[in-house]
């Protein structure tokens, strides 16, 4: 079972981060949706929104995800730990598949290099938040600090 930094004093300003990340890809996908509204929803045009390109399916998805994103950040407890775990592995998937289709008709999202760089990067920022925004009791963090400093015999050595 990995050991996550539970109550780890930098708590705050991770949320803050996954937030700002969570932010911009709402913004994003409501910029988004009002650039592409009225062409297909897999269209593979040129339209681009604040410095990415775009079509509406991929747009509509950053609008849920945004919001998503937004709210686990705004949680006190765990939720948005979990979250963040999970949009960050989201993100780097989704990078790395759009990336293998970029010149291809499979390339359904209308990705470009920029947006498989912002996908990787938001996915490594949203991993990095959520593995240290883990929340429990103060003794819970006391015993996840005491493993960590003896993770063999679990005991202190004198």
């Amino acid at each position: 079972m990995p050991h996550f930094p539970v109550n780890h004093p930098a708590r705050p300003l991770y949320r803050v981060l996954a937030g700002l990340v969570g932010l911009y890809i709402l913004i994003f996908g409501v910029y988004g949706v009002f650039e592409t509204w009225g062409d297909g929803l897999f269209d593979r045009g040129s339209n681009w929104a604040l410095g990415l390109r775009t079509n509406l399916a991929f747009s509509l998805v950053s609008v849920v995800f945004g919001i998503v994103l937004m709210v686990g950040a705004s949680r006190r407890g765990n939720l948005g730990h979990y979250m963040n775990l999970t949009a960050g592995v989201v993100f780097l998937v989704t990078g790395i598949l759009m990336m293998a289709v970029l010149q291809t008709p499979a390339n359904f999202l209308n990705f470009s290099m920029s947006t498989v760089l912002v996908s990787l990067a938001f996915g490594l920022i949203l991993l990095a938040t959520g593995l240290y925004d883990k929340v429990g009791t103060d003794e819970h963090a006391a015993e996840e600090r005491r493993r960590r400093e003896h993770p063999v015999s679990g005991v202190p050595s004198h």
